[in-house]
């Protein structure tokens, strides 16, 4: 698999779905996946830190889970957060299938899969969650991080894990001179947990 192709709306390689179990902190999830998209071999360590080190998320509202893939962090959400309605969004067409396949699996009604350009224009997410696709390119994940930063109420946060040797660093600087004062929670294992605040 060429690095570019799970953030392709269409991946070109062949489907080969399997299922892995995985536990993050007591959440047990069995998850759906396949060639083309990310993190196809099982859950990742930017993904593993994220669940396990950052704040519990809101208990109601508008979660984001964005650049969800195969969905191992709307799900995570939607069980911690029954009450929440946690929005799983990629370009990925084949990890769009693959969520709803897994949020049914793991019985998490409250998931709703959706390309980005189909989320509800007028709804204010509570909170996001991103292990962010770095390898799209600086300039085109700053666009993708601004237009959803934008949609957060007053009070949201946004949570991101991004890896110190991928630019944590720089993106940390490059935020809080947009104007989004960012704190770094936390580090393990080079991955930095970064909370994101209006």
């Amino acid at each position: 698999m060429t690095s570019s192709q799970y953030f392709e709306s269409q991946p070109a390689v062949p489907s080969k779905r399997r299922e892995f179990a995985t536990a993050v902190d007591g959440i047990s999830m069995r998850l759906l996946t396949d060639r083309g998209v990310f993190s196809q071999d099982g859950l990742d360590p930017g993904t593993r830190a994220l669940l396990k080190l950052a704040p519990p998320p809101p208990t109601t509202g508008n979660l984001l889970d964005l650049g969800s893939g195969i969905g191992p962090i709307a799900i995570n959400l939607a069980l911690r957060s029954p009450d929440a309605r946690v929005w799983a969004v990629d370009v990925n067409e084949r990890a769009n299938e693959l969520c709803c396949a897994n949020a049914a699996l793991n019985a998490t009604a409250n998931v709703i899969v959706s390309a980005p350009d189909d989320v509800p224009a007028a709804m204010l997410l509570d909170q996001i969650w991103s292990n962010p696709p770095i390898r799209i390119g600086k300039v085109a994940m700053h666009e993708m991080l601004l237009r959803w930063f934008a949609r957060l109420t007053p009070e949201g946060t946004a949570v991101l894990v991004v890896h110190k040797h991928l630019g944590s660093d720089s993106l940390v600087k490059w935020l809080v001179g947009e104007g989004w004062p960012t704190e770094r929670l936390t580090s393990y294992q080079g991955y930095r947990i970064l909370q994101i605040s209006r």
